[in-house]
C-alpha cells in the first residue's frame, strides 16, 4: 500500500488528524465547558516531550511511552487547570496564555527536554514487526481520532457533559443546582489536555524530532481559530474548522498560484485566518456549526423560576 499512497498526501492527512485531536480537546474545554484557554499548545508539547523522553532517554517501548504520555498530560493538565477555579473569561485566557509561555520556556531551557537542541531520533512505533510509517501511521492516527470522537460524543451526552454545559451557560446557576463546579472544571482541563497529549505523542513519533518552537502561542492561536470558526460545542464544527484552515495553505502549495509568493505563505495564512475570524464572529458568533445552548433549554424555566416547570427539576 505504501507504494500506492503518495507520502506527501499521507503526511498532510496525518498532520490534519493530529490537529483535529488538538481541536477536539480545545473544543471540549472552551466550547462545551466555556473555559477559554490560550495555552493549549502547552498540553500538546507536554504529550510530545513526555513520549519522546520516555522512549529515547528512558528506553521504554514506543507504545508504552505514548500511553504514559497521555496519562502524564492528563495529570499536568488538571494541575494547570486549577487557575480556572479562581479566574474567569478574559482573566482565564490571560492566565492560560502565561502558563503556555512558561511551559514553552521550560521546554527551551531545560536539560531533560534537550534545551534549544530539542530531542531527535524519536522511534516510529511498530506492530507485529511492521514499522508504522506512511500508510501504517495514517491508519494509526485515524483509529485514535475515531476513538477520540466516540469518547467525546459519549462524554458530552452524559451527565458529565450536561454539567459542563450548565457551567458554560451560567456557573452561578450550576452551583445553585448542586453541581460541583470545582471538580468539573478541573476534569474538563484534564480530559481536554489528554486529547492534546495524544496528539503530541503522535506528532513526536511521526516527525522523529521535536523542539520548543513547535509548541508556541501561534499553535494555540491557530487551533483556537479553527475551533471558533468551525463552531463552539460541536464535533462536526471542529472537523470542519480544522480541515478548512489546515488544508487551505496546502491548496496554495499544491496549485502554486502565480500571484502568491510562497516565501510569505505563513503571513498570508494568518491574514486569511484573521479575516475568517472577523467574518465568523460578526455573523456567526458561535461558529459555522456552533450550538447555541439548545440542550439547556430545559434548564431555562428552572433558572427563571417558572412555577409550572419547577417540579420537573426537583
Amino acid at each position: 500500500m505504501d507504494s500506492v499512497l503518495n507520502p506527501y498526501y499521507v503526511d498532510i492527512v496525518v498532520f490534519l488528524v493530529i490537529y483535529i485531536l488538538l481541536g477536539l480537546g480545545l473544543n471540549l474545554i472552551t466550547g462545551y465547558a466555556g473555559q477559554v484557554s490560550l495555552g493549549h499548545a502547552a498540553f500538546f508539547g507536554i504529550g510530545a516531550y513526555a513520549s519522546a523522553i520516555l522512549s529515547v532517554k528512558g528506553g521504554l517501548d514506543t507504545w508504552l511511552s505514548m500511553i504514559l504520555a497521555v496519562v502524564i498530560t492528563f495529570v499536568f493538565s488538571a494541575i494547570l487547570g486549577l487557575p480556572s477555579l479562581r479566574v474567569r473569561e478574559d482573566f482565564l485566557a490571560i492566565t492560560t496564555l502565561g502558563l503556555g509561555l512558561i511551559i514553552q520556556s521550560f521546554f527551551k531551557n531545560s536539560e531533560i527536554t534537550g534545551g534549544a537542541y530539542g530531542i531527535d531520533s524519536i522511534p516510529t512505533p511498530s506492530l507485529f514487526g511492521w514499522k508504522l510509517d506512511n500508510s501504517g501511521y495514517l491508519l494509526l492516527v485515524l483509529v485514535v481520532m475515531a476513538v477520540g470522537i466516540y469518547a467525546l460524543k459519549k462524554m458530552t451526552s452524559s451527565r458529565i457533559g450536561r454539567a459542563w454545559m450548565v457551567i458554560r451557560e451560567d456557573e452561578t446557576v450550576a452551583k445553585a443546582m448542586g453541581i460541583n463546579t470545582t471538580y468539573y472544571k478541573v476534569l474538563v482541563f484534564a480530559i481536554g489536555g489528554a486529547y492534546a497529549g495524544a496528539a503530541g505523542a503522535l506528532f513526536a513519533h511521526k516527525v522523529s524530532f521535536i523542539g520548543a518552537d513547535s509548541f508556541g502561542f501561534s499553535v494555540s492561536a491557530t487551533v483556537l481559530s479553527m475551533v471558533v470558526i468551525g463552531g463552539l460545542g460541536s464535533i462536526r464544527g471542529t472537523l470542519f474548522g480544522v480541515s478548512l484552515l489546515y488544508l487551505l495553505p496546502e491548496m496554495f502549495r499544491l496549485f502554486k498560484f502565480d500571484f502568491i509568493d510562497m516565501k510569505y505563505l505563513d503571513m498570508y495564512k494568518m491574514i486569511i485566518y484573521g479575516l475568517l475570524m472577523v467574518f465568523v464572529v460578526r455573523y456567526r458568533p458561535k461558529g459555522i456549526f456552533g450550538k447555541t445552548g439548545a440542550k439547556l433549554k430545559s434548564l431555562q424555566p428552572h433558572k427563571a423560576g417558572t412555577p409550572k416547570d419547577g417540579d420537573s427539576h426537583a
